[in-house]
């Protein structure tokens, strides 16, 4: 008889895999803009879930916002947020008010949404021009997408982008990292446990030798691998 899969342990929702949100300093997003607001930086700060250091905004109207922390900001700044904006970085701007080339972060999907995309330390999108009633984004990733051009973003390039560049060196700050986010370490892969531990388990080799697509109907004791994958192996470019 098998044991209980990591996905299975995890899908019960137990203490040792919630998301630890009693650890952030608050939720990022967007203030309710209906006008061009003044704000000023406040304070700078860390929350331990977060990759990026953190920005508060405070505005004339007395709402605040919280949001990644750009390159080059200090505490103290003037931003603006509004439908028009100078392109200043840690201005809250509307994309369809922003010129092509100009690198942007915490991009709505949907109006009003507070942010959705770039979010990462060190990570930027870039304008590439307007398509009809969309405005075209090339992300990090390189792919291209289309947006809304009532959605806001902020101007700049998120800091904490060189957080990776020094090696960890051993397991322990490694196990440390993933513990502050409730992060499973070390993880093993199927390939290598036993097969009453996983499907993929016993193979006596690090690669299974064929496709690990599943079902998507499959029993969650299935579930693991490619699932319902619409295609394997490496892309052709």
């Amino acid at each position: 008889m098998g044991h209980r899969l990591i996905q299975q342990r995890r899908g019960r929702g137990t203490a040792i895999f919630r998301s630890p949100s009693h650890r952030s300093f608050g939720k990022i997003g967007y203030p309710v803009i209906e006008k061009m607001m003044n704000g000023e930086i406040v304070d700078l700060v860390n929350s331990r879930i977060h990759s990026a250091p953190l920005m508060m905004l405070e505005f004339e109207n007395g709402e605040m916002s919280l949001l990644p922390a750009p390159i080059g900001v200090k505490v103290g700044q003037k931003v603006t947020a509004g439908e028009n904006g100078e392109t200043n970085s840690g201005n809250i701007v509307q994309l369809k008010n922003i010129p092509a080339g100009t690198s942007i972060y915490n991009v709505e999907l949907r109006p009003r949404d507070g942010g959705k995309l770039i979010r990462t330390a060190g990570s930027s999108a870039f304008v590439v021009g307007k398509e009809g009633n969309k405005v075209i984004l090339k992300l990090p990733s390189k792919k291209k997408v289309t947006v809304n051009p009532d959605c806001f973003a902020t101007i700049g390039v998120i800091a904490g982008g060189g957080r990776l560049s020094k090696p960890l060196l051993k397991a322990g700050r490694a196990y440390h990292i993933h513990r502050a986010k409730n992060k499973r370490f070390p993880r093993v892969c199927g390939v290598a446990m036993n097969p009453p531990d996983h499907p993929h388990g016993g193979t006596h080799r690090r690669n299974m030798g064929h496709p690990t697509t599943i079902k998507r109907d499959s029993p969650p004791g299935q579930k693991v691998g490619l699932v319902a994958a619409r295609r394997t192996g490496k892309k052709k470019k």
